[in-house]
């Protein structure tokens, strides 16, 4: 598993919620969980106004996504599959999400 990877949703909001981005370093690999932030498509999300620093929008084969930082949680190793693409290209961008979460800058 790697820092920014991405999965497939295997819960029940898939349809709305389709991937997951790993966001746990890579240091904690031996733990049974890893923290998880659920990305949402786009068209399924309510018009309201969010920070784009606290919830960037990022692509993932051409559909539009929002990084719903606020709602990130651990999940158990055995529900993340194979990953289907990483993000380690948007490091700065979601960095600068969690750094938002948990320190307000």
């Amino acid at each position: 598993m790697a820092r920014f990877d991405v999965y497939a949703n295997p819960g029940s909001h898939a349809k709305t919620t389709p991937y997951l981005l790993d966001v746990q370093s890579d240091l904690l690999d031996g733990l049974d969980t890893r923290m998880v932030i659920p990305l949402r498509s786009l068209h399924a999300f309510p018009k309201v106004k969010l920070s784009h620093r606290l919830t960037p929008v990022l692509t993932i084969q051409g559909e539009e996504l929002l990084m719903e930082t606020p709602k990130m949680g651990a999940v158990p190793l055995r529900v993340l599959k194979t990953p289907l693409t990483s993000l380690a290209s948007e490091q700065a961008q979601i960095s600068a999400a969690l750094d938002f979460l948990f320190q307000g800058y």
